[in-house]
């Protein structure tokens, strides 16, 4: 029995909402040789021996054939700045990366320049999550720029956060 029947699916997404979270765009190069990219909030940690990396691509999304055939993805941590690029990244078409500056990662992943973290990663699972395929990824590199503050979501919309102080451990080593 499908969730629909037990569950207001608007609800459910209205009570998700109340959870803030980072936002990020996936990126991969697709078999055509064509830069993918989706944003989302849908990331998290796994583990860190090995290292894994989780996130979630709708079963709807125009690019989830191309990145369930990709041979590497990154996930680009975005900035507080890069509100702009989590819209556009946001579309299901259009020229996503006219005027995007980015380099080339792990299997020819753009990563973003501004993004505050990079995760390169290879493909190591992907697992029926009912409406969506969840994608593990094994982190074979990453990069964190911690200067910089994150792009928030809460409530359908872009946040800052209140308070900007660092921990006493910052700065951590930010590259692998």
């Amino acid at each position: 029995m499908g969730a629909t029947a037990d569950v207001d699916p608007r609800a459910f997404r209205q009570a998700l909402g109340q959870f803030a979270t980072g936002v990020a765009v996936i990126t991969a190069e697709a078999a055509d040789g064509q830069a993918i990219g989706l944003t989302m909030s849908s990331f998290n940690s796994v583990s860190v021996d090995p290292p894994l990396i989780l996130f979630s691509i709708d079963r709807k999304a125009f690019s989830l054939k191309a990145m369930t055939e990709a041979k590497g993805y990154a996930v680009n941590i975005l900035g507080r700045d890069q509100e702009h690029l989590s819209n556009k990244f946001a579309r299901a078409l259009g020229d996503k990366w006219a005027a995007v500056e980015h380099t080339l990662g792990h299997e020819a992943a753009p990563l973003i320049a501004g993004a505050l973290a990079h995760f390169e990663c290879a493909p190591y699972a992907q697992y029926d999550g009912g409406d969506h395929v969840i994608f593990v990824g094994r982190v074979v590199k990453f990069t964190a720029y911690p200067a910089n503050e994150p792009l928030v979501f809460f409530r359908g919309a872009y946040r800052s956060l209140a308070s900007t102080e660092r921990s006493p451990e910052w700065p951590l080593p930010m590259h692998y």
